[in-house]
């Protein structure tokens, strides 16, 4: 059987918010060196009312089941996650290239522990330009800033 078939990439609906928020938890709580700095309910805000009105959000439905999602602010990657059972069939390549596809300079940033993100977007031709010591962001963990030309 063949997962990737199963999968549609469709727009983001404000009734998705809940199915995102539980997306977003569980691929965070995969990772041990993350620190868990907001509730579920402030996540859940945090979808419903700013990242959903303000940015180009796509979700990956497997069934009507979301299994991942990607958001874009501008030239920006601000949000790519999986469901960490669905890692590895291709969702995230699809959701990334569909997203930022006639985007001529894409930018993100990746903490430096997630290894499997940076080999994935590296993977997709993004380079890193400058490594942050943690002072910048909300989780005080050391990042990436990765960028990608075309």
């Amino acid at each position: 059987m063949n997962d990737r078939t199963k999968v549609i990439l469709r727009p983001a609906a404000s009734s998705d918010a809940a199915a995102i928020t539980i997306t977003i938890c569980a691929s965070l709580n995969a990772f041990d060196w993350m620190p868990l700095l907001h509730t579920p309910e402030e996540d859940l805000f945090f979808i419903r009312d700013i990242l959903l009105p303000t940015q180009q959000v796509t979700v990956a439905d497997a069934g009507g089941r979301i299994v991942g999602f990607i958001a874009i602010g501008g030239e920006w990657v601000e949000q790519l996650y999986l469901d960490p059972a669905r890692t590895g069939q291709g969702i995230g390549s699809r959701l990334l290239a569909q997203a930022t596809a006639g985007m001529p300079l894409v930018k993100l940033h990746c903490f430096q522990a997630n290894t499997g993100a940076r080999r994935f977007y590296e993977r997709h031709g993004f380079r890193a330009e400058a490594f942050g010591d943690g002072s910048a962001n909300e989780e005080g963990l050391p990042d990436i800033l990765y960028v990608l030309r075309r």
